[in-house]
């Protein structure tokens, strides 16, 4: 079975490096807060080119803190897109604020610009106070940031960039995760630059802001960790993830060429398909970090034949994600509906995704590209 995503290749490609950055951990002793932690955000933040970076415990808290920074809470309410995990509204809801869903892009499969636009022009009052925007970079193409900056300034709304998938990406030259206001990405393993646990990381322009979330990531501390100024959570990075994920940086950019490698191997067997083989748009501008390859069957009973298929020929392939957030159990309270965001669910119902990762090599590409096209034709 070709694996969907190797994470032994790259530990056996990378094995030293990350040897040799977890014993120098296990040689100070220091798991909690060590040096490798303060490391890894100086340079997380050159990469981005963002002032202020603070690490965190998960991607979910890396969205999570912000909207706490920022009092969002009980009477709030936060746009975002209904194609994609859980995390991304789910903290919402945690904090008792309105998870307010709109429409994706029908090329891009980001949250649209226009449809925001709308939500605002005919926002209900019932639905609490507008505070937020959270804009998804789905399977790491940045989505339309510098539009959504200026529709969130103009109405006076935090923008809040969900790069858990995106981190590494860029549009017009400026890395992902550097046009919000706050911007959170995930070091789960299966990201494009992931530890060996979870992880996550928070990127801001100012220095109270960055202050505010140091707090609130150790119990909401004030000069020390017994002096607690505010409510906050455990959600501290620990030393040998930080350990590990610096390891992997040093190597990052050459990862994210193989994945652009592999990206243009299936485009190139899977463009001729036209209609039978639907792939992400890559925006004017925009680079995407290749988190996920992922196309559109014509329909759901064609994506299953294909991933029959497929898996036949010992490939895997994945569904993300198979059911809008706005028609989950977890919000049925809000009352949506089915046809409330038609674009979105009909993206669900054709969606699926083909292995994708930096180790694989070209000769695997090719036949997987081409498995694909023939079960797809």
């Amino acid at each position: 079975m070709i694996p969907f995503i190797d994470l032994a290749a790259q530990f056996a490609a990378r094995e030293t490096a990350i040897r040799s950055r977890m014993d120098a951990v296990l040689a100070h002793g220091k798991y909690i807060m060590g040096p490798e932690v303060r490391e890894l955000e100086q340079r997380l933040a050159a990469y981005i080119g963002s002032a202020h970076c603070v690490t965190c415990a998960s991607g979910t808290d890396a969205l999570m803190l912000p909207l706490m920074a920022e009092g969002v809470g009980p009477g709030d309410a936060v746009i975002t897109t209904s194609f994609t995990f859980i995390a991304t509204a789910e903290v919402i809801s945690l904090l008792g604020a309105r998870p307010v869903f709109v429409d994706i892009e029908a090329d891009t499969w980001n949250i649209s610009p226009r449809a925001v636009q709308e939500c605002l022009a005919n926002w209900n009052p019932g639905w609490g106070r507008p505070r937020a925007i959270i804009a998804v970079d789905i399977f790491g193409l940045p989505a339309a940031a510098v539009e959504l900056r200026r529709i969130a300034d103009e109405h006076g709304l935090l923008l809040i960039e969900d790069a858990a998938q995106s981190f590494g990406a860029s549009l017009d030259g400026k890395r992902a995760a550097s046009f919000g206001h706050y911007a959170a990405t995930s070091f789960f393993p299966a990201k494009p630059l992931g530890c060996y646990g979870d992880g996550g990381a928070v990127f801001c322009a100012h220095a109270e802001q960055a202050a505010r979330l140091d707090s609130l990531r150790v119990h909401g501390k004030g000069t020390d960790k017994y002096d607690n100024v505010r409510i906050g959570v455990n959600s501290r990075l620990d030393t040998l993830q930080a350990a590990i994920v610096l390891a992997k940086l040093d190597y990052f950019d050459e990862e994210l060429a193989a994945r652009q490698q592999v990206a243009q191997t299936y485009a190139a067997a899977l463009a001729e398909l036209g209609d039978r083989a639907i792939l992400q748009n890559i925006s004017v501008g925009a680079v995407s970090a290749w988190a996920q390859y992922s196309l559109l069957a014509s329909d759901g009973s064609v994506r299953a034949a294909a991933q029959e298929i497929l898996k036949s020929a010992g490939i895997p392939t994945a569904v993300y994600y198979p059911k809008p957030l706005h028609l989950q159990t977890a919000f049925a309270h809000l009352g949506y509906r089915a046809g409330d965001l038609p674009v979105c669910e009909n993206v669900c119902s054709r969606i699926f995704s083909l292995p994708m990762h930096p180790y694989m090599p070209q000769g695997q590409a090719k036949a997987i590209a081409a498995k694909a096209a023939a079960a797809l034709a």
